[in-house]
């Protein structure tokens, strides 16, 4: 009997260890006209036990310091075992002194057509190509906690990146569409280029700055918070100047454009009229949204 609840406590602590995602996986599969097959749900289940409980950089975390992130697939045609589908991606995290939580990826990657058996067991190995479909999910799982760790640490996610270009290197000799350096400007591979780059390094500058010398000291000072806000804001007006309606200028302002105008509209002015003009040369696409801020 001890020997029993021994294992049993080594199963459950070695469990806590692997997990630092907490991942919401949602299936729709409607345009099918088939989304009460039974693989649907196998398929979800499946991806959330592979996502949550694998060990991804070998760190114990607690429930509450696990990263929040979601991936919403919609599956537009199944043939047999064949998935035509595109995937969105989310990630958050929550900001220091109060119950409020940032965004800092929402990505749509219309590329995500797969192979998969119910019940097949989804493994990932860093130097293997197993599935398009591990392959898709491990690169947007470490590039989840690439930008993360970004967030907190100045290039902190540096080593998720590099896990990430693996991934890609591995996956190209798969020729499944999203891999090649070639094609779709949004495609995995240009994402993890430009992570990489020096040329985009005033994105990762303005994730680290936005968010811990900016979001997570307004508790305390709002005003010096919206101030490296707006510094975060111009490292990524210098990076645009250079390599202009980049990628990872897009996948910014995708993820933060409404909480921008959160945080400028009301409260302390630190000269939001010029700070208008840089989002609108940046991202005019968001025109409507800028002019909200007062």
């Amino acid at each position: 009997m001890n020997k029993i609840f021994a294992i049993l406590i080594f199963l459950f602590c070695f469990n806590l260890k692997a997990q630092e995602l907490n991942c919401d996986v949602q299936i729709n599969a409607e345009q099918t006209g088939q989304a009460n097959l039974s693989v649907f749900k196998t398929l979800k289940n499946s991806l959330q036990e592979f996502i949550n409980t694998n060990s991804w950089t070998g760190r114990e975390l607690p429930p509450e310091q696990r990263i929040n992130c979601s991936m919403f697939i919609t599956v537009s045609a199944l043939d047999d075992e064949n998935f035509s589908a595109s995937i969105q991606v989310q990630s958050s995290r929550p900001v220091f002194g109060s119950d409020m939580v940032t965004p800092l990826f929402n990505y749509n990657d219309e590329d995500f057509n797969f192979s998969y058996r119910q019940y097949q067991p989804l493994n990932y190995n860093q130097n293997s190509y197993s599935s398009n479909l591990v392959s898709v999910v491990s690169f947007y799982v470490y590039t989840i906690l690439g930008l993360d760790a970004d967030s907190f640490q100045q290039n902190g996610g540096t080593p998720f990146f590099e896990e990430a270009k693996q991934i890609v290197t591995v996956a190209q000799q798969s020729n499944s569409s999203g891999w090649q350096p070639s094609g779709n400007n949004r495609s995995r591979f240009r994402l993890n280029a430009d992570l990489l780059s020096n040329s985009f390094q005033g994105y990762r500058d303005a994730l680290y700055t936005y968010h811990r010398e900016g979001l997570d000291v307004m508790h305390d000072n709002i005003t010096e918070g919206k101030q490296a806000i707006a510094v975060a804001i111009e490292n990524l007006r210098e990076m645009n100047s250079l390599r202009r309606n980049s990628l990872l200028l897009r996948v910014f302002f995708d993820a933060k454009s409404d909480e921008i105008i959160d945080v400028f509209t009301g409260g302390p002015d630190v000269g939001t009229r010029g700070l208008t003009q840089k989002l609108n040369s940046m991202a005019p696409n968001y025109a409507r949204k800028w002019r909200q801020i007062q």
